[in-house]
């Protein structure tokens, strides 16, 4: 007796592989999402603070293309997700605003990833839009995969006034200036 769901028995003929079937040119798919960054948005929550959050990481990304290594991935994640790879990668068991992995010798690409429950309380906190705060954050991850730092004051005040340039590229107020 077969279950109730069932819809009778199964096909066993022979269905061309999808693959074979492609109307497209070998490797037309490759040079389409060649050098395109995948935007992962791990949590429908981010569309509720900033309504269309791949365009502003793929603005931001664009904003800073000149100065160095693009990453292979953007990760819109949750606090708990960075909170486990801040633990596992750097001993700090707590999540942080944005954590970038760069690549491996011989690769291209990196990734960032952000935390969304601290994004969105900073933004708040600072008095700016969640979508503004998020631009600042990719600009900053992305500075760091081109091998800028802020460990010393004369690096964080260069890598400040960087990121503040490139941000007003987008229309996005300067995040380092106090608002009145």
């Amino acid at each position: 007796m077969e279950p109730r769901s069932s819809l009778g028995p199964v096909l066993t003929q022979d269905v061309a592989d999808p693959v074979d079937t492609d109307p497209y040119p070998a490797g037309f798919h490759d040079e389409l999402t060649q050098d395109v960054p995948d935007v992962l948005v791990r949590d429908a929550r981010w569309r509720s603070y900033a309504p269309t959050p791949e365009k502003t990481v793929r603005r931001a990304l664009a904003a800073c293309a000149q100065y160095g290594l693009e990453p292979g991935s953007v990760v819109l994640a949750t606090d708990r997700e960075v909170r486990l790879l801040n633990g596992r990668h750097r001993g700090k068991h707590k999540p942080t605003n944005v954590l970038t992995f760069e690549p491996p010798p011989g690769y291209g690409g990196g990734d960032i990833i952000l935390a969304l429950e601290t994004v969105v309380r900073e933004a708040r906190k600072a008095g700016r839009p969640v979508s503004h705060h998020l631009a600042h954050l990719v600009v900053h991850g992305s500075l760091h995969l081109a091998g800028y730092d802020h460990h010393h004051p004369g690096e964080a005040r260069e890598m400040e006034m960087l990121e503040s340039r490139l941000l007003s590229r987008m229309k996005v107020p300067n995040p380092w200036k106090t608002r009145s």
